[in-house]
């Protein structure tokens, strides 16, 4: 039996498409392409994940960076916000409601962030709590 290593299958994207520990020649267990897009990385520190970004150099050698998370602004993420504003207006509409004062300067702070004429927030509002008021109207039977 063979001691345990660890190795990263590099995809043709050159990203690790997965991580195997295996205690077995990779050769049993894969196919020969297979096993010719892995790397030996039991002695890489940090280990690589999937993901990762694999680059081989000239001389040879392998090198690994984790994934680079994707910025998203706050310009971005007040136009989702936006979706469930839309969401709750629609309910609101359904049920003959109107929206709470803080519901109303909620959609109002998002849609400055959103079309740029807010340019000083660093964060987005809280969602309110309150977001609709029940209408005056009656119903007579």
């Amino acid at each position: 039996m063979m001691a345990q290593k660890t190795y990263a299958w590099i995809n043709a994207r050159g990203t690790v498409g997965q991580v195997i520990t295996t205690d077995a020649d990779l050769s049993t267990l894969y196919a020969p392409d297979f096993v010719a897009a892995c790397v030996d990385v039991t002695a890489v520190t940090p280990q690589p994940a999937d993901h990762w970004t694999a680059t081989k150099s000239a001389a040879g050698v392998w090198s690994f960076a984790a994934p680079v998370a994707a910025t998203v602004s706050l310009a971005q993420q007040a136009t989702a916000a936006q979706s469930w504003i839309s969401q709750q207006a629609s309910l609101a509409a359904a049920m003959g409601e109107t929206f709470t004062a803080d519901m109303k300067a909620y959609v109002l702070a998002i849609a400055a962030i959103a079309n740029g004429t807010d340019t000083t927030s660093t964060a987005l509002p809280a969602q309110p709590t309150d977001v609709m008021t029940a209408s005056t109207a009656t119903t007579t039977t």
